[in-house]
C-alpha cells in the first residue's frame, strides 16, 4: 500500500469522551424499560447513572456489595479495578427499589453476582455485553449508538452535579479520581465554562 493511498486509522471513527445523557434521555430510558418489563436492565441501568462507576467495577458487582440482608443499603463502597482506590456510592430510593425487584425475580444470594450473564449464570456480565446493552438503550432513546457508551452512563450524574453545583472536589471524589486535574479533563469543563463565561460577556 502507498503512503497517498493509506487512511488514517480512525477515518471515520468518532474519537473522545463518550457524551453523557441529559434527564430527558435517562426518564425515556427509564420508563421504556418500565413498559417492557425488563427488570434486570432497569437495575442495571439506574445503577449505572448512581454509582458513576465504570462499567468493569458495575458488572463485577456482588449482591452483597449493596445490601445487607433484604435490605438494599442506601450507601454503597467498591475497590475500584483500574486504581485499587475504594470509592462510595449512593443508591437513591427509585435505584433501591429497582434493585429490591430484581432480586426478588432473579433469587440471587449475597455472593452472587448482581447482574449474571445469560450465556454462563456463574459468571457476570461481561463488557462486551453490558456495551451491547447500552447501545440498545440509546437506540431506544433516539440516540446514535456511536456517541454513546458506557462512560455516558459514568458521566451522567458527574456532570449533572457539576453544573449544579460547581462543585469539582465533590465530584472528583464521587468519581474516585485521585487527581483533581483528570476530573476536569473527563467533564472537559474547562472548554464548557469558557464558552459559558464568553456567552456572558458582551463587548
Amino acid at each position: 500500500m502507498t503512503k497517498a493511498s493509506q487512511q488514517p486509522w480512525n477515518k471515520g471513527r468518532l474519537i473522545g469522551q463518550k457524551t453523557p445523557l441529559k434527564l430527558k434521555h435517562i426518564w425515556t430510558i427509564r420508563i421504556h424499560l418500565q413498559n417492557a418489563n425488563a427488570t434486570r436492565d432497569l437495575a442495571l441501568f439506574n445503577l449505572a447513572i448512581d454509582s458513576k462507576l465504570r462499567g468493569c467495577d458495575l458488572i463485577s458487582l456482588r449482591v452483597g456489595d449493596i445490601s445487607h440482608g433484604n435490605q438494599i443499603l442506601a450507601r454503597a463502597m467498591v475497590i475500584q479495578r483500574k486504581t485499587q482506590r475504594p470509592v462510595q456510592f449512593e443508591l437513591t430510593e427509585g435505584t433501591r427499589a429497582a434493585v429490591a425487584k430484581w432480586l426478588e425475580v432473579s433469587q440471587l444470594k449475597g455472593t452472587d453476582f448482581l447482574f449474571t450473564s445469560r450465556v454462563s449464570a456463574s459468571e457476570h456480565l461481561s463488557t462486551r455485553q453490558y456495551a451491547r446493552i447500552v447501545h440498545g438503550w440509546a437506540d431506544k432513546a433516539g440516540l446514535d449508538p456511536t456517541v454513546y457508551g458506557t462512560h455516558s452512563l459514568r458521566r451522567t450524574k458527574a456532570t449533572l452535579i457539576y453544573k449544579k453545583t460547581k462543585n469539582l472536589r465533590a465530584v472528583q471524589l464521587l468519581l474516585g479520581h485521585s487527581k483533581l486535574e483528570s476530573t476536569v479533563r473527563y467533564l472537559g469543563i474547562e472548554v464548557d465554562d469558557a464558552l459559558e463565561i464568553s456567552e456572558q460577556t458582551e463587548i
